[in-house]
C-alpha cells in the first residue's frame, strides 16, 4: 500500500473515531441582523466622519498653495516632536498626525480625485489647530524654517486664533 493511500486512510480512521467518540464539531448558525447593524453602523459613522471632514475642510486656498509649503509644514512637525519643551500632549497628536499620514488606509482612497487627500488635509489642519491652541502662534513662529508668506498661508489655513 503507498504512503499517500495509507495516510488517508488514517485520516478517514480518525474521522469516523471522533464520530464515534461523540467529538463532532457543530457550526453555530449566524445571526444575520447582528452583522448587518453591525456593517450598517460602521457604515453611519464613516459617512458621519465625511461630514465633520467636509465641515473642517480649509477654505479659500488653492490646493497648489498647499502643496507648496508641505515640506515646511513637515520641518515644523518634525522639530515639534523633537523639541522636548513641548507638551507631551502636542507631540503625541503630532506623532498621530504622522502615523495618520503614513497609513495607507485611508477614509477616502487616494485614487479619487479632490476628495482623495481631503481626510489627511483635514487631520493635519485639526492637529495643527490643536498644536497652535496649545504653543501659541509665536512659537510656531519661531519654529518655522519656511518664507513669511508660508506662515501666513498656514496661519489663514488654519484659521483665526482663540
Amino acid at each position: 500500500m503507498s504512503a499517500r493511500r495509507q495516510a488517508w486512510r488514517i485520516t478517514l480512521g480518525l474521522r469516523r473515531n471522533r464520530r464515534a467518540a461523540g467529538l463532532t464539531v457543530k457550526i453555530a448558525a449566524v445571526d444575520w441582523s447582528i452583522v448587518w447593524i453591525t456593517v450598517g453602523s460602521l457604515i453611519g459613522v464613516w459617512l458621519l466622519f465625511l461630514v465633520l471632514l467636509w465641515i473642517f475642510r480649509p477654505r479659500n486656498v488653492e490646493l497648489g498653495e498647499l502643496l507648496r509649503i508641505v515640506p515646511d509644514v513637515l520641518r515644523l512637525v518634525r522639530d515639534l516632536i523633537r523639541d522636548r519643551s513641548v507638551p507631551f500632549g502636542v507631540r503625541a497628536a503630532l506623532v498621530g498626525l504622522l502615523a495618520w499620514l503614513l497609513n495607507p488606509l485611508d477614509l477616502i482612497p487616494e485614487f479619487i480625485p479632490v476628495l482623495g487627500p481631503l481626510d489627511d488635509v483635514v487631520v493635519a489642519v485639526i492637529v495643527l489647530r490643536y498644536t497652535r491652541r496649545r504653543l501659541g502662534d509665536d512659537a510656531l513662529r519661531r519654529r518655522w524654517l519656511g518664507t513669511p508668506d508660508g506662515f501666513a498661508l498656514l496661519s489663514g489655513v488654519l484659521g483665526t486664533s482663540n
